[in-house]
């Protein structure tokens, strides 16, 4: 069975199959082939797989993100980054990270971030002089700090796909990672800035300006402490978070008069159809990674690494190699609900914490969403800003240095995941 799962997997994703149908497809025929199972037991897998209160902040955060963009507060963080930063040499390419670490306290998801503020940034760069690619690939990159810092929808995913974590744990193992990326991002922009002679705006933002944008991102920075805060003072659960959140926005929509019936319609529709993508997924990928442990697969993949090296850091480099070639060919939501139950037994004998295996892996696959062939917010930004994902390919690869270096940290110092978790009592 697992030969015709493994062969089936890989010849649909050859042919262009959806991802969550891919694994379906694979999952389901291979249990029809081999015979020696019921075919019941996947459906009962895939209910399994959804049905789960901390998969329920997923909606919720969602539904948050929109209903905040809905509000306008982008515009707010976008001002308010641009009074602090726009000044430095290359700008509003610090602007675009900035807005980017802001909004990832919001939106959890980098095609989120990809798909609003990075764009908006983007054409900024574009119209002030910066190289049409280079302003694409900063923005593909800057999107990849969305699912780092909390609220993270793969921490969410991560979790539950996995003994000993929490939810809470790992949003808190994300922040130090966060910001990190935040910073190498902002020293390669640093360097291509001054190779290339991008200039921040011509004056520096006096106190009144200063103090107008922030009073008018104040309401949209309130949400990440309320989660947060929340969180961690036992106000509420992860899942609670997102639906205190998601009523937070729906407050300040009415409060700002920013919503109509069309655009409040509308922002349920999307976050309704973006949750489907997610679910649909997790319970095709439930299946598959429910098979492969049943064949006993990350048995022999531990069998096949120990015998290479016993040592804990030697492992941990093999299984990030592992999951960096993986995230080149397939989506990241996928990719770690069927790595998760894989490389985590192998992580976890060899006494690697689980929060630094989490984190280890949810940042190498969300690097691979800049890496082609697969790249989900490449292609997301190659279609708004219409650029050719050759070119965009290229220019991003010194960014994607910059993020291989944070990921090089995670690994080598785990007190980069560990110490804000174990500071509030979330150690494994």
């Amino acid at each position: 069975m697992a030969k015709t799962l493994i062969i089936l997997f890989f010849a649909t994703l050859f042919l262009g199959v959806p991802v969550a149908f891919t694994m379906g497809i694979a999952g389901l025929s291979a249990i029809f082939i081999d015979g020696s199972l019921n075919p019941l037991v996947a459906t009962q897998r895939m209910f399994a797989g959804i049905d789960s209160f901390p998969l329920m902040a997923v909606p919720f955060f969602i539904l948050a993100s929109e209903l905040m963009t809905v509000c306008g507060l982008t515009n707010a963080l976008l001002r308010f980054a641009n009074a602090l930063v726009g000044h430095v040499r290359g700008g509003l390419g610090h602007v675009n990270i900035l807005v980017s670490m802001l909004f990832a306290g919001i939106s959890g998801s980098a095609l989120a971030d990809a798909a609003g503020p990075s764009a908006i940034v983007m054409r900024m760069m574009r119209e002030a002089g910066y190289e049409k690619n280079y302003a694409g690939a900063l923005s593909a990159a800057t999107a990849t700090i969305g699912p780092i810092i909390p609220p993270s929808i793969l921490a969410v995913i991560f979790a539950i796909s996995t003994n000993g974590v929490t939810v809470a744990g790992l949003f808190l193992a994300g922040i130090v990672p966060g910001v990190l990326l935040g910073v190498a991002l902002a020293i390669a922009n640093h360097i291509v800035s001054t190779r290339n002679g991008y200039r921040g705006r011509k004056h520096r933002a006096t106190m009144t300006e200063l103090r107008s944008a922030t009073l008018s991102a104040v309401p949209a920075l309130i949400m990440p402490a309320i989660i947060l805060g929340g969180i961690l003072f036992g106000v509420f659960t992860p899942t609670e978070a997102g639906a205190v959140a998601s009523a937070y926005a729906l407050f300040l929509g009415f409060l700002l008069r920013a919503f109509t019936f069309r655009t409040l319609y509308a922002a349920f529709v999307r976050a309704a159809v973006v949750t489907s993508s997610v679910f649909l997924i997790v319970a095709m990928a439930s299946i598959f990674a429910w098979l492969l442990t049943y064949l006993q697969i990350p048995q022999e993949l531990a069998k096949l690494i120990t015998q290479i090296t016993d040592n804990r850091l030697g492992i941990l480099f093999i299984l990030a190699a592992f999951a960096l070639i993986c995230g080149f060919f397939i989506d990241t939501l996928p990719a770690l609900i069927i790595l998760t139950p894989i490389l985590g037994p192998i992580a976890y004998s060899a006494g690697i914490d689980p929060l630094q295996f989490g984190m280890m892996l949810v940042l190498n696959l969300t690097i691979g969403m800049i890496t082609p062939p697969v790249g989900p917010v490449l292609f997301v930004i190659a279609t708004v800003g219409q650029l050719k994902i050759e070119r965009l390919s290229k220019a991003v690869l010194p960014l994607l240095l910059a993020e291989l270096v944070v990921l090089l940290l995670v690994i080598l110092v785990p007190g980069v995941s560990t110490f804000i978790p174990n500071f509030f009592g979330f150690a494994n």
